[in-house]
């Protein structure tokens, strides 16, 4: 038996892998495989930077000509930054003027759902580390933290995707109710509001958590932690085949798909 060491904290991210499949949980975490750059993934970072840029400037002048005018120079940002990425995905330029059209399309409706002329945010890609009760440590970026005059707080997260059909939000609920339970541990509050802001079709989907549903959703987490923990002393990182299995760059290791996975690594992953 095979056994390597676990990531000392756990992210909203990992532990939606975790649920997806144990052994994708293996490949990204630990193995820490490299994936190909994602044209859909670039585009969310580039329009995430231009809305924390946005509430950088003086309320008046959020606007949407001003908010389109981000997107060039935030995208030269990640140019310069990730060079190797932006040639892999547009090569000599192709089709880059598309995307960032694209980009500029999810930017200007963002304008549909909220007037950030009215709203102060508190917090822009807050970062958060906390401790359970249970000495778990939790990791992760807040987009956006509204605190109202009364106190209240809403935690706000940027999707660039498309709305998912109820049956299918389980995941993306998930996620912020994550947050809520870092932000609930982190300040001793319990937010008033958890907003789900999708640019893809212009929709927004708001959860009012009470704190038992947080002690519900904390317990959900502990017990994912639980069972990646059982996987890492057993050394057996099971896969789960499932339709997501036709995004997973991984197939040519996993087992689903005749392939093998490469021994465990000996060294504790990066967090």
């Amino acid at each position: 038996m095979t056994t390597a060491p676990l990531p000392t904290a756990l992210s909203p991210s990992r532990a939606s892998d975790f649920l997806q499949c144990p052994l994708l949980f293996r490949f990204r975490t630990i193995d820490r495989l490299p994936e190909a750059p994602s044209a859909a993934a670039l585009r969310g970072t580039l329009v995430h930077a231009c809305l924390e840029r946005l509430y950088e400037l003086p309320a008046d002048t959020r606007t949407p000509r001003t908010a389109l005018s981000l997107v060039d120079p935030q995208w030269e940002r990640i140019r310069t930054r990730k060079p190797e990425v932006a040639e892999q995905l547009f090569p000599g330029e192709e089709g880059l003027a598309d995307w960032l059209e694209s980009a500029r399309t999810l930017v200007k409706r963002y304008f549909d759902l909220e007037n950030p002329e009215l709203l102060e945010p508190r917090e822009r890609e807050m970062r958060l580390e906390v401790s359970l009760p249970t000495g778990l440590r939790l990791r992760g970026y807040v987009d956006r933290l509204d605190v109202a005059p009364g106190g209240q707080i809403r935690v706000v997260d940027y999707k660039t995707g498309k709305s998912p059909h109820p049956r299918f939000e389980d995941k993306a609920k998930f996620q912020i109710f994550f947050y809520a339970v870092m932000i609930w541990r982190d300040l001793g509050v319990v937010p008033a509001r958890l907003q789900l802001v999708y640019l893809g079709d212009g929709s927004v989907r708001w959860y009012d958590p009470t704190e038992e549903e947080l002690a519900a959703a904390e317990a959900e987490i502990g017990d994912i932690w639980a069972r990646i923990e059982a996987a890492g002393r057993a050394g057996k990182w099971e896969p789960k085949r499932s339709k997501l299995c036709g995004w997973c760059e991984h197939q040519a290791l996993c087992p689903e798909f005749g392939g093998t996975p490469p021994p465990l690594p000996t060294e504790r992953p990066p967090m």
